[in-house]
């Protein structure tokens, strides 16, 4: 068993490592480009979408703003408050300089991913709207590349039941017992009643229950943050600076700190970015391809707020709360959401609590929207009647989840999470000139049709 933990271990630090990284963020940067950096313009466009609760225009099963609390429920989990002090614990504040960077790329990344999941999205018989990177590699290539599908369909599933199930269950588990000691039977008991009651209701009922909690829980983590800025305001210029110093000059020993240099700073903050937003993973699409919309680029524009909200604005709270606290210096060495919450504690009467329980509803609205990746991903490959297999199943993981010890678990979802990205990248880059035409023709007529529209357009020509 030790020797499949060391091998696994291995394999996630090569598979989140150089290379990865260097696609990612080269991905990233090739459609910024291809795109003339058309997804910066849109930043208005796309929050005034979010403030007008961005209404249905066309068909599909959950609401445009759904689909961006979905995916938002599953990007805004433990990596930004876990993963953001782990990525300052060893590569010092630089590194949220580096998570910054990677999510002004990953925005145009998202983009083209949720672009072709709403435009090669197709309707199945029992009338649901499904698509995703399995679906716009295969009707986007042709035939030939479906075993692309089929790995990202596989590697999905199995990261759905670690990362986005078990994992999740099992760090509500430890906080609460840590932070109120409920005892982990107990929490396991509730899980597994609300998370049934939700994801046995399909998207629709996924769907509503983002709409109204992850709006809730992010306002109340920025709120508890911005409480910090106050007290410490200050600080906020000489933090702010210090970010932007290290990221290019590294970061000397300092109090607890053991130092970092300039690559530690660019590789560990650009890791814990795109494990946070998730850009190029392919995860967020199969939320966006169920929104009632009529036009892919406006779903798109809608959509890549994902990761400017998850990275930009929730991560960088509990960056600049550990730095600007000194605790990411502290004597006893402190990492991962044990680090995020003593500085919440430092700063705020029972900010270890506040923490805790923010973390509770981010972990829990992950499992929610994993379920739906990994559903989709059950569809494709074995149909619709696994569907109601798959809910069932994934419901009975989260309460064991919360009972068990999940480092093998953790290692292989980790790993598969990685995995995903390389078939979901190969789609878009191979389509990126489908996502040009379409934002091509967007700029100039301000829609654009979906796939299955454009091929009956064709035929009428052809057969007039």
């Amino acid at each position: 068993m030790q020797a499949i933990q060391n091998f696994l271990s291995q394999l996630s630090g090569f598979v989140w490592g150089p290379v990865m990284l260097v696609i990612l963020i080269g991905t990233g940067l090739y459609l910024t480009f291809g795109l003339k950096f058309f997804t910066f313009g849109q930043m208005a466009v796309a929050f005034k979408g979010v403030f007008g609760g961005a209404k249905r225009t066309g068909h599909g099963e959950i609401s445009p703003f759904g689909a961006l609390m979905t995916a938002l429920a599953g990007t805004i989990g433990t990596g930004s408050i876990a993963g953001v002090a782990t990525a300052i614990f060893y590569g010092g504040p630089g590194a949220l300089f580096w998570m910054w960077v990677t999510a002004l790329v990953g925005m145009t990344t998202k983009f083209s991913e949720i672009l072709l999941a709403v435009y090669y999205r197709q309707k199945t018989k029992s009338g649901s709207y499904v698509g995703g990177s399995m679906y716009f590699i295969e009707r986007g290539l042709g035939p030939k590349f479906k075993f692309l599908s089929i790995m990202f369909c596989i590697f999905c599933i199995l990261a759905c039941f670690g990362t986005g199930n078990m994992v999740q269950s099992n760090t509500i588990a430890e906080s609460l017992n840590s932070s109120f000691k409920v005892p982990n039977f107990v929490t396991a008991g509730l899980l597994f009643l609300i998370a049934g009651a939700v994801i046995l209701g399909g998207i629709k009922r996924i769907g509503d229950f983002a709409s109204k909690v992850v709006p809730f829980m992010a306002i109340l983590y920025i709120s508890i943050s911005i409480i910090v800025f106050v007290m410490f305001y200050d600080r906020i210029g000489e933090i702010f600076s210090l970010i932007i110093s290290s990221a290019f000059t590294g970061t000397a020993v300092q109090g607890g700190f053991a130092g970092s240099t300039v690559m530690m700073a660019i590789r560990f903050g650009m890791a814990r970015g795109v494990f946070s937003n998730e850009a190029g993973l392919g995860t967020a699409p199969i939320a966006h391809a169920s929104a009632a919309t009529n036009c892919s680029v406006n779903q798109a524009v809608l959509g890549m707020l994902d990761t400017f909200i998850t990275t930009i604005i929730v991560c960088s709270m509990t960056g600049f709360t550990i730095l600007i606290t000194g605790m990411w210096a502290s004597p006893e060495q402190l990492n991962g959401a044990t680090l995020a919450a003593e500085a919440y504690k430092y700063a705020i009467p029972y900010g270890d609590k506040l923490v805790a329980i923010s973390l509770l509803f981010f972990a829990f609205t992950t499992i929610l929207s994993w379920s739906l990746y990994g559903e989709r991903c059950c569809l494709y490959l074995f149909g619709e009647k696994s569907v109601k297999f798959f809910r069932y199943t994934y419901v009975l993981m989260v309460p064991l989840g919360a009972l068990l010890k999940v480092d093998l678990i953790w290692l292989i979802s980790d790993c598969s999470n990685a995995l995903m990205a390389i078939p979901n990248l190969i789609g878009v880059l191979l389509l990126s000139p489908v996502i040009f035409r379409l934002v091509k023709q967007y700029r100039q007529t301000g829609q654009t049709p979906s796939y299955d529209d454009e091929k009956k357009l064709i035929e009428q020509k052809i057969n007039g």
